[in-house]
């Protein structure tokens, strides 16, 4: 009984934020359904999210560190929205371990606690999943 605040207060977090970025997606598939690369999506949500006036930062770069030493090697999420929402993209038919893995790296790479992982590719409905770390 002691974890259920935690979990809920988890679930909760960043939830209004979570729930415009969903009507932003939603009607990004609306308007073009599925079928389309993943770059159109981006591209198409980056408008939908300036329309809405949705803060955020299109395809930032997530510096890694080894024991206080930068690394050269990257991580470039899709977007990360209202300074603390990471937004990962994908037009796949399923989405896989391999998919939240990334998430959750992003997660960690930027500090940031809530990732949505959307699919684009999978059925007549985007595809969303919210991972907090």
């Amino acid at each position: 009984m002691d974890h259920e605040p935690h979990e809920r207060h988890e679930r909760l977090l960043h939830r209004e934020d979570v729930f415009l970025l969903q009507g932003a997606i939603f009607e990004v598939n609306r308007v073009l359904g599925v079928g389309f690369l993943e770059a159109a999506y981006q591209e198409s949500l980056a408008l939908e999210f300036g329309a809405r006036g949705i803060p955020f930062t299109a395809q930032p770069t997530l510096s890694l560190e080894y024991k206080g030493t930068a690394l050269r090697a990257v991580y470039i999420p899709d977007f990360v929205c209202f300074g603390r929402v990471l937004v990962e993209l994908k037009a796949v038919s399923a989405l896989g371990p391999e998919h939240r893995a990334q998430v959750i790296n992003y997660l960690k790479a930027s500090g940031l606690r809530v990732g949505l992982l959307v699919n684009f590719g999978g059925s007549h409905k985007a595809q969303i999943e919210r991972i907090v770390h």
